[in-house]
């Protein structure tokens, strides 16, 4: 990675407890803890071996998370109030701007099939065009935003959610600036419901050599 562009991986994390309430109906609390553990640590792990990544910054309230993001040579921010995942997003890109990044990348904690090539590729793509600019990986369902890459960090302010995909697009264009929708297969999937971790399970079958702590966990689970 060039010194010109330095990059930075933003990753808001909720407090393992209160994480995934839509999954209450199928699991226990400890249960849906594990999962969120396990997806969060797949996604640690990825960006760690980004080799288009120079830091991680991890932002939550969580103390536990805290020491998962250390365990992986992550750096953490303190997010207090914890109000949403925007919220959260633009802590990081103001933290990582302090560092010195030219380039953010936010991916959300429960995306564990990502893959380090594949977003090495997309960080790639990005740095190709002229600054500023945009790209906005979105979700399965093509209506929320599963990753988002700004150059600069402060481009546009992130703003997750339903609808998140067309949000940011339509933003970057009144601001003027330039900005791509580009899917990334390995992160199409992200986890807020049953048939999530369904539709990840069928994905995992299929790939190799990623998300192993989230195999392991579907897999004690009798689901993979």
């Amino acid at each position: 990675m060039s010194a010109l562009l330095r990059t930075i991986a933003v990753l808001p994390v909720k407090r393992f407890g209160s994480s995934k309430q839509r999954l209450a109906e199928d699991f226990s609390a400890g249960t849906r803890r594990a999962i969120v553990e396990a997806m969060v640590t797949d996604v640690l792990v990825a960006l760690r071996r980004s080799a288009e990544v120079d830091q991680v910054l991890v932002v939550t309230r969580d103390v536990g998370v805290e020491a998962l993001a250390h365990g992986y040579d992550a750096h953490t921010i303190g997010d207090p109030e914890e109000r949403s995942q925007s919220d959260a997003a633009v802590l990081g890109v103001r933290e990582a701007v302090a560092r010195g990044a030219r380039r953010v990348v936010i991916v959300p904690g429960d995306t564990p099939a990502l893959d380090p090539k594949q977003l090495d590729a997309l960080l790639q793509r990005a740095a190709t065009g002229q600054e500023p600019a945009i790209i906005v990986v979105p979700d399965r369902h093509g209506v929320g935003t599963n990753a988002l890459v700004l150059t600069p960090p402060e481009a546009i302010a992130p703003a997750f959610g339903p609808g998140s995909r067309e949000r940011h697009v339509t933003v970057a264009q009144a601001a003027g600036i330039s900005v791509a929708v580009d899917e990334v297969p390995s992160l199409l999937i992200d986890v807020d419901t049953a048939e999530d971790l369904e539709a990840l399970r069928i994905a995992l079958g299929e790939w190799h050599g990623n998300a192993a702590h989230t195999r392991g966990m579907l897999s004690r689970l009798g689901r993979l």
